[in-house]
Parts: structure tokens; C-alpha cells; sequence
């Protein structure tokens, strides 16, 4: 089974239905809406949905165990759909999307690069992301400003492998981390652990001035476990 974000005229809903026993297609555009139902009709097993997609019950709405996730994104909220649809990262066995090229790199980044932040921990935590294909502004019409590219992320990410507790704290902890990228570790956990931070960091085996871009994912759990513990 498919959902699909943006569907638009249809293209690509016409493509998923063609492979699926059924296709849930979310558009917003109260204009697009009516000719994708129209266009779709005939198919029988696409379901359009109009709605925002942050605003849509993916519990209530989709009735299959596990589902695949295809959408064209706006740029301004990919990280807030991306988010959304993690909640449902034991359902859904891969989300295939087009965003902006920027973006994409910062969902792959390995620790030690520029682009490596909360996004990627995020994205690599619940999946893994692999950046298919680049795409240029002439392959759009009307073309856009920026390069985009098409991602892949599959479930599960690391997660499958390491205990954390509590999830959501832990995502939390690791956005603390981030809180601003020029700073250590140590001064940016400084509002959550005071003067424990050295410690924690010490018994994690990180330097006292180790920064966040530097870490895996999985040295993240590591760090906050022992935060949760001291």
C-alpha cells in the first residue's frame, strides 16, 4: 500500500496505483483535488484525501499494517512532514521523496560534515537514508530556484539496535545538542546538566571539548544514557 503526499494531477498516482493494491493520495489544493478523483476514478483502488498532510490522522486513516510513503514536498516543511510520518516509523517500511537538494545532503550527512545536525540524526535514527538521485530545476515546471533530489529512507534506522528508553526525551536531548552548532557539548547540555556536563561527558569517553556534529548516532544513545543515569 502507498500514500501519497502531493498528489497533484495525478502522474505519479496513476504510476503507485499501478502497483498497489491501493494508493491513499493526500492533496491540499482544493482545485486539484476534484480532476485528481476524476482522473483516478477509473483505476478503483485510489483514495484521495483532501487535506493538509500534518493535519492527517495516519492511525485512523490508513487500515493497512505497514505502508510506503511517496511524495513531492514543499521545501518550507519537509522537516515537520518528515517528523510526522517518523511517528509511524513501525508502520511504514520506506518513504521515497523530492525536496530540495540542500536538505537532502543534511538528511545523509555522515558525522564530521558541515551538513551532519538534528535532521540527520533524526532521519538516520528512524531509517536509512540514501540520496538517489539529483535533480536539476529544468526537470520541474515551472523550474525552482534551488536543485532538489529524490531520497530514499528505508526502515528501520538504528533504532532497531539501540535502546534509548524513552524516544521522544532522547530526540529531544539530541536537539539540545544541536542548540547551537558553533558551541561544545559541554556548554550546550549546560542548561540541562549544569555542572555535570564534563562528567557526562567524561564517562561517555568524550573529550570536554567535544562537539555535536562530531558524533554518531549511536554515541548519541550512548550520551544519553549515561545523562538519564548521572
Amino acid at each position: 500500500m502507498w500514500v501519497e503526499i502531493g498528489a497533484g494531477h495525478g502522474e505519479m498516482t496513476s504510476r503507485l496505483a499501478r502497483n498497489a493494491g491501493k494508493v491513499i493520495a493526500i492533496e491540499l489544493d482544493h482545485r486539484l483535488a476534484p480532476r485528481l478523483r476524476e482522473v483516478t476514478a477509473p483505476l478503483g483502488n485510489v483514495e484521495v484525501v483532501e487535506s493538509d498532510v500534518l493535519a492527517v490522522d495516519f492511525g485512523a486513516m490508513v487500515k493497512a499494517p505497514n505502508f510506503s510513503v511517496y511524495g513531492n514536498l514543499p521545501y518550507y516543511i519537509t522537516s515537520p512532514i518528515l517528523h510526522r510520518l517518523f511517528e509511524h516509523a513501525d508502520r511504514i517500511e520506506a518513504i521515497h521523496i523530492v525536496i530540495q537538494l540542500e536538505v537532502a545532503v543534511r538528511i545523509v550527512a555522515p558525522p564530521g560534515r558541515r551538513d551532519y545536525g538534528y535532521l540527520s540524526v533524526a532521519s538516520q535514527w528512524f531509517s536509512r537514508p540514501e540520496l538517489v538521485l539529483r535533480i536539476p530545476p529544468g526537470a520541474f515546471r515551472p523550474p525552482p530556484k534551488v536543485d532538489s533530489a529524490l531520497v530514499s529512507l528505508r526502515m528501520p534506522g538504528v533504532r532497531k539496535t539501540l535502546d534509548v528508553g524513552d524516544e521522544t526525551a532522547f530526540l529531544d536531548f539530541v536537539k539540545e545538542c544541536f542548540a547551537q552548532k558553533r558551541k561544545t557539548l559541554r556548554n550546550n547540555l549546560r542548561a540541562r546538566l549544569g555542572t555535570r556536563s564534563e562528567e557526562v561527558l567524561r564517562e561517555a569517553g568524550l573529550s570536554a571539548n567535544a562537539r555535536a556534529e562530531q558524533l554518531s548516532v549511536s554515541k548519541f544513545a550512548e550520551l544519553f544514557r549515561v545523562a538519564e543515569k548521572i
